[in-house]
């Protein structure tokens, strides 16, 4: 069974504790019957559908006025460094911060896992992932390594300025990583992030391929954290809710981010990721996002696939054919599909949550939107469940 490892703060520090995510009550989006797009999702509809990636959390919660964490990504259980995988970066908007950008697009590969944080936490974090990475098993003569950390700003529900998540966040993270269904809502990066006028957190969706377009398999992890006009299946599930961007025009400024991961196990180059990764906003437009002034708005593709990787000693001799550009339109469907359900998904598991200074952020009401959705004809037959 998958877990989240969390650190609780009840006037002693406690141990830490694990928890199954299958305790949430709150339905997935297709489990509820939003059905969205018209490509299958896979078997966990997660980015843990692409074979060889793991996900892990460690989420932070401490008295009254601490929701982070921090999330990570492993693109295969081996060491990232010595055997790299293809990688690319898109900005959508770049009021944010994302560390190590320029050399994956420099050379076109990802050499360590991918961790998401809260913003002020960034720089701890990626430098606890450099030393992580130094100390693996075979990496006793690397005198460089780049990580790869993106953030959103949960400064409403966390108080940031504390920057709490470091190395014993990132460790606990990375240990508990594996594959299979995935936690989303409330955990690591997610614990303290808003969306669309609701608690957001983490989400993923996937979407497989059918043979005929070549069998292949996208997933998609987010970190939401933005504003806009909550989208649901077409509906503007916002408005009738009465909570979208502008409504007062003495509304606070329009701001906060989302993270991307994107994994694939086409064989790709770079330059064909970050076609991808380029497609990924028309899925958060999907969902009412706009890409805000203040939105730090990112995305980082990889491919697992296993002949793709490039091994440190290759020092850039190695080659693989890779998909013809005639075969990337469904693998852009795909993204676009997967980001749009992802971040349903970390509304729909999201619950309310009290934290810095006083601040609630409200759950979305499940049986609003549904109700909404029924008098849209826009809901389908619920889905199985995807939890263990």
């Amino acid at each position: 069974m998958k877990r989240t490892l969390v650190f609780a703060l009840l006037g002693i520090l406690a141990p830490i504790a694990t928890v199954s995510f299958a305790e949430n009550p709150r339905p997935r989006a297709r489990e509820a019957g939003v059905v969205t797009g018209i490509l299958p999702a896979g078997p966990l509809n997660a980015i843990t559908d692409v074979a060889g990636v793991m996900v892990g959390h460690a989420t932070l919660i401490v008295g009254e006025d601490t929701r982070t964490g921090v999330t990570v990504v492993l693109p295969h259980p081996g060491n990232v460094f010595r055997d790299k995988v293809p990688a690319a970066i898109f900005v959508t908007n770049g009021f944010g911060k994302l560390t190590g950008v320029t050399q994956v697009e420099e050379l076109g590969t990802l050499e360590t896992p991918i961790a998401l944080t809260g913003t002020l936490s960034t720089w701890k974090v990626a430098d606890a992932l450099a030393e992580w990475v130094l100390r693996l098993p075979g990496n006793g003569e690397v005198l460089s390594v780049n990580p790869v950390v993106g953030e959103c700003n949960d400064g409403d529900l966390s108080d940031i300025r504390k920057r709490p998540v470091g190395r014993e966040q990132l460790l606990a993270a990375l240990n508990a990583a594996t594959s299979g269904a995935v936690a989303e809502g409330c955990v690591g990066a997610g614990t303290g992030t808003r969306c669309l006028g609701w608690k957001g957190g983490i989400g993923t969706a996937s979407r497989k391929l059918p043979p005929s377009l070549g069998g292949w398999t996208v997933g998609v992890l987010v970190q939401t954290n933005f504003g806009g006009l909550l989208t649901v299946a077409g509906v503007p599930v916002g408005v009738e809710l009465g909570r979208y961007a502008f409504k007062d025009e003495l509304a606070a400024p329009e701001r906060g981010s989302c993270m991307v991961v994107i994994a694939t196990d086409a064989p790709l180059d770079a330059h064909q990721l970050r076609r991808i990764a380029a497609r990924v906003p028309m899925g958060l437009a999907r969902t009412g996002a706009f890409a805000s002034n203040g939105s730090g708005d990112y995305t980082i593709a990889f491919t697992a696939n296993p002949l793709c990787r490039v091994p440190n000693e290759a020092r850039g001799t190695r080659s693989v054919t890779v998909l013809a550009d005639d075969g990337l339109s469904p693998l852009f469907l795909a993204a676009v599909e997967s980001t749009e359900e992802a971040v349903l998904n970390s509304l729909f598991a999201a619950t309310t949550t009290r934290g810095f200074a006083g601040h609630v952020s409200e759950a979305l009401p499940i049986d609003r939107v549904l109700e909404i959705l029924r008098q849209h004809r826009a809901l389908a037959a619920p889905a199985p469940s995807t939890k263990p």
